[in-house]
């Protein structure tokens, strides 16, 4: 493993990719803007998964999977949609190769070209409800609370590892509903699903709000969405959930009888998170060493790396152990005992600090004499030895205190770098520090387009917790409208 990574303060960007690269999380793929999810961050990836996955079914949800491929009329049908993915969509022309004139190498098969052009799916709003009109008749087939775990296409421009990129993995629900309110229930719990997850899971504090028109969803009515910091400042959305009135029950003509024997359009839901998720951890809890992954995403929670001089020296450390291991097994910690040969402990310190394995147990000679395990926190970098006969169960607590920390952590992070203002001027310079600002909006999009252009700054959500309606608009001076927070984004 190459040592070292470029230091955060020098170059950020450049920073975020040694991290991933060094750490063996993912390498760029073969064609411009994909990406190969190595092993290791595939395992952070499953882990953020089953988290979510385990929530969706606790509340009622159902996985199931459509297809890849979506008859490019289905996205004329909706025009909002199709108006806010056009620039994004792969388009599908013909359907097979064959030898060039030359031999020498395959061209398209001009007798191939397909009757209707179809699109690498984007995002499965158009195809679900193609299906949700075969499969809704009558009030009884209501609610359809369907999820599926997927890969999406979305031609970006602009590529970079975990955050955009031209495929990626996600999870995509939608949902359908016989009243109005009941969707927007829907929408809302799976906002505060996503919180969960990303505080208690990821631990990574987020904002929670509704989008600006102009930062809407294509196609929906209402976008609540979860906004974190970065380490840069920066705001990532994290995950949005949208509830999308009647729009795709009209455009696909989507009805059902009522109990009262009438005939209604179905009310509609989508919302989604992606492997951008495992940049947002990245780059809120990593350092200049490399990731800090929190315990409850950590494919490793625990290395334990033996300091030997040969083989028999490495047997009685495995016999030393053993007890050890057995517990943490039985209490269902993830841990690895690097015993690579020919290989020397500093490094390995090293190799697994950039991992960001959240404990490292160090064993040798003089520790077995005195029946010892010594212990260092990523999170803190502290060191501490621990009897080898409680440590398991001490394990297990370091690994809830250091999950916490982290959150704390981030959080104290974000909340010294938010900041409140009514003046434009100062705004201005907040922005070029980096940060969140929370200031009044009076609601006109020609407001937060004037701000944007001057500043970068978009507005990330407008809070669900809004305090300060007696102010005047950041920018116009006009009564204000709601409470919001403005900040630079990826």
């Amino acid at each position: 493993m190459s040592k070292g990574v470029t230091p955060k303060s020098k170059d950020y960007a450049r920073w975020y990719t040694d991290v991933i690269t060094k750490a063996e999380m993912a390498d760029y793929g073969p064609v411009k803007g994909t990406m190969v999810i190595r092993p290791y961050g595939f395992g952070v990836w499953e882990s953020i998964k089953e988290s979510f996955d385990k929530r969706f079914k606790e509340t009622g949800h159902v996985n199931a999977y459509f297809p890849l491929f979506i008859p490019k009329s289905f996205l004329s049908k909706e025009a909002d949609h199709i108006e806010g993915f056009a620039k994004e969509c792969a388009v599908v022309t013909h359907s097979r190769l064959k030898s060039s004139p030359d031999g020498e190498g395959v061209v398209v098969d001009p007798d191939s070209k397909l009757e209707e052009e179809i699109i690498v799916r984007p995002t499965s709003e158009t195809v679900i409800w193609s299906m949700y009109k075969k499969w809704i008749n009558s009030y009884r087939d209501l609610p359809i609370l369907i999820n599926q775990w997927a890969n999406v296409v979305r031609w970006e421009m602009r590529t970079r590892l975990f955050l955009r990129t031209s495929e990626f993995l996600w999870q995509e629900g939608h949902t359908a509903h016989a009243t109005e309110q009941e969707a927007r229930e829907e929408s809302k719990q799976m906002l505060d699903i996503y919180q969960e997850v990303l505080e208690e899971v990821l631990a990574i504090p987020v904002l929670t709000g509704l989008k600006s028109e102009a930062e809407r969803f294509a196609g929906a009515v209402d976008t609540y969405c979860i906004e974190a910091m970065m380490g840069d400042k920066k705001a990532l959305q994290a995950g949005t959930s949208h509830y999308l009135g009647q729009n795709f029950a009209k455009a696909f003509d989507v009805k059902f009888q009522t109990e009262n024997n009438k005939e209604e359009l179905v009310y509609a839901t989508s919302w989604g998170v992606s492997t951008r998720l495992v940049g947002a951890l990245i780059m809120v809890h990593g350092d200049d060493k490399g990731l800090r992954l929190p315990p409850k995403v950590a494919p490793v929670q625990i290395v334990i790396i033996p300091i030997i001089k040969n083989e028999n020296s490495m047997a009685e450390v495995e016999k030393f152990l053993k007890p050890f291991l057995a517990e943490l097994k039985e209490i269902g910690i993830r841990f690895k005992l690097d015993d690579r040969q020919n290989i020397s402990p500093g490094f390995k310190f090293n190799e697994w600090e950039m991992k960001g394995a959240p404990i490292r147990v160090e064993v040798g000679p003089r520790d077995m004499e005195s029946g010892t395990i010594f212990c260092a926190r990523r999170d803190t970098g502290e060191k501490t030895p621990y009897k080898i006969e409680s440590a398991a169960s001490t394990m297990s607590q370091l690994l809830e205190e250091i999950q916490k920390n982290m959150f704390n952590q981030a959080f104290e992070f974000r909340e010294k770098n938010t900041f409140s203002t009514d003046s434009y001027a100062e705004f201005k310079n907040l922005i070029e520090k980096g940060g969140f600002i929370r200031c009044g909006w009076d609601g006109n999009p020609d407001s937060e387009a004037k701000i944007k252009e001057e500043t970068k700054a978009t507005i990330r959500c407008i809070l669900l917790d809004e305090k300060i309606k007696e102010k005047n608009c950041i920018y116009s001076g006009n009564p204000t409208k709601h409470e919001v927070i403005f900040a630079r984004a990826y």
